[in-house]
């Protein structure tokens, strides 16, 4: 079963054509990544699926349910989560509080109830703080909730905001360049926790990488975008052998 479905997605900025008539599918249960040189339109696409761009043309299923006409915040609630190119934790809160953030789209007393405690949200806050705590472990991060999100090291910042997006209980999960800025160690660690994602929580990771070890060793399927069209699409081994992605994106010694 197919969690996204897009057809003949389009987005244009005056006559630049971002994402140029997409169709694209993620099968439930996979990981999917999206390639291509910069400016290729992958964020765009992200964008597009997640309510901060609405495209001039096409369609965007999830799980059967129609996006285009949707808000950011009501697409959360569906379902998708999603991390940034350029990460966008709340720098001058806690660890923990960024995590209470994203619960909001599933709290019922309002995401102010959990950070400030305000009367009467008592046994929710509580929840929500356990819950925060037991996401904090999950990502490697116990014992620092009560640290400044600007004082956690890089890869720690990068799994925090991973904690939050799976904070607000995603079915599948948007990834824009995880990777980015990493260490070796860092990437190790990352592949291995996309993986986990996948296994053990049951997520559908979609994820947009620039690393191309990252895409080849995790993904069940590459797609790659040039110019807003997609030129191939496969298995990472069929991807790294196609003459039209090494001469758009990979280079010659891809395929040795």
């Amino acid at each position: 079963m197919d969690i996204l479905v897009t057809e003949g997605v389009t987005k244009r900025f005056g006559g630049l054509v971002a994402v140029d008539s997409f169709d694209f599918t993620v099968p439930e249960g996979s990981i999917v990544s999206l390639i291509g040189p910069n400016g290729a339109g992958k964020t765009t696409f992200f964008n597009c699926i997640t309510g901060f761009y609405r495209p001039e043309e096409g369609t965007l299923f999830f799980l059967d349910a129609p996006l285009k006409q949707l808000r950011p915040d009501q697409i959360v609630s569906l379902g998708i989560g999603r991390t940034y190119q350029n990460i966008r934790l709340f720098r001058d809160m806690t660890a923990i509080e960024n995590i209470l953030v994203g619960q909001h789209t599933r709290l019922h007393t309002g995401v102010l109830g959990a950070i400030f405690g305000l009367p009467g949200n008592r046994r929710e806050d509580q929840e929500s703080v356990d819950k925060a705590c037991d996401m904090l472990e999950f990502v490697g991060l116990q014992g620092k909730g009560d640290l400044f999100a600007k004082n956690l090291p890089y890869g720690d910042q990068r799994r925090l905001e991973i904690a939050r997006a799976l904070s607000s209980q995603p079915k599948l999960l948007l990834l824009d360049e995880p990777a980015a800025g990493m260490n070796p160690s860092e990437t190790q660690a990352l592949m291995d926790f996309i993986r986990q994602l996948r296994d053990e929580l049951g997520l559908t990771i979609f994820l947009i990488e620039h690393d191309m070890k990252v895409v080849m060793s995790i993904s069940d399927r590459v797609t790659v975008l040039d110019y807003g069209r997609k030129i191939a699409e496969g298995t990472p081994s069929e991807v790294q052998r196609d003459a039209q992605v090494i001469e758009a994106y990979l280079g010659r010694g891809a395929a040795a």
